[in-house]
This record gives C-alpha cells, structure tokens and sequence, in this order.
C-alpha cells in the first residue's frame, strides 16, 4: 500500500432516500454544525415536494438541536442510541465508498481530495441500482 504522511482532510456529508433511489451530498472541510446546516439545505433541496425527510443522525455535536443546527420544516432528526452504527444504512454506503474510490490512494492537493470525494459520490448516485442494493438492511420482524 502507498503510504504517505501528509495530512489532509475532507468530510463527505451524505444522504441517501433508498425508496426513490436518489442521494444529496456536500463535501466540507470540517465535521461542524456549519457544515451540517449545509448538509439539511441540500437534503432538502431534494426532498419530494409532498414528502418528509428523516435523517439518521450519531449524537455527534454537530447533530444535536439547540446548538446552532438549523432544522427545516421538511427534515426530521433520528438521533440513533451510542455505539449502534449497524442502525444506520448510510454506514454501507460510506464502506462502499471508501472500499472501491477512496482508500490506498494518494491525492497532491487539497483540490484532489475534493474532487476525489465528488467522483465517488457521482459515482455511486449515477447507478440507481447501486444506492438501493448498498443501503439495503435485513430487518427482522417479529409477527404478533
């Protein structure tokens, strides 16, 4: 494996609907509740226009109501317990992502990251089927 010890970083704030097979995402420079707010605007910009969005969120700082997060009136926060990132779907897309586009690579600039990170994005939503196959979660269910 390529090995380098520069350091930089890009967040990919992401969101995906599995029914309508489509996603939103922002790239970011930092994992703040800025960053976050710019996240909820772009989800929101895709919501159906007779829809409501429910977003997974950890109890990160950066998700949590009160601190400068701005909710819209289409968007729903669903805060999962501590230590339960198997509840989330967007844990799939995230392995995905980093397993086939953006792990053991190198970039030269800031700029690269950036762009590297849009790639695997576009990458991943300009394949419907892909979103619906990595987000899928068995559930079990239990009959009364």
């Amino acid at each position: 494996m390529v090995r380098d010890n520069r350091q930089d970083s890009a967040y990919l704030f992401d969101a995906i609907c599995q029914v309508r097979r489509v996603g939103a995402a922002v790239i970011m420079a930092a994992a703040n509740t800025e960053a976050m707010n710019e996240d909820l605007r772009e989800i929101s910009s895709q919501v159906a226009s007779d829809a409501h969005a429910v977003v997974v969120c950890y109890q990160a700082g950066w998700h949590q109501r009160g601190k400068g997060l701005r909710l819209l009136e289409i968007i729903s926060l669903l805060p999962l317990p501590p230590y339960s990132p198997e509840l989330n779907p967007m844990e799939n897309i995230w392995d995905y992502l980093r397993g086939n586009k953006l792990s053991g690579c190198i970039w030269n600039s800031y700029e690269a990251i950036l762009a590297a990170c849009k790639d695997a994005w576009l990458f991943l939503v300009g394949d419907l089927d892909r979103i619906d196959s990595i987000a899928h979660r068995s559930r079990a269910r239990v009959k009364l």
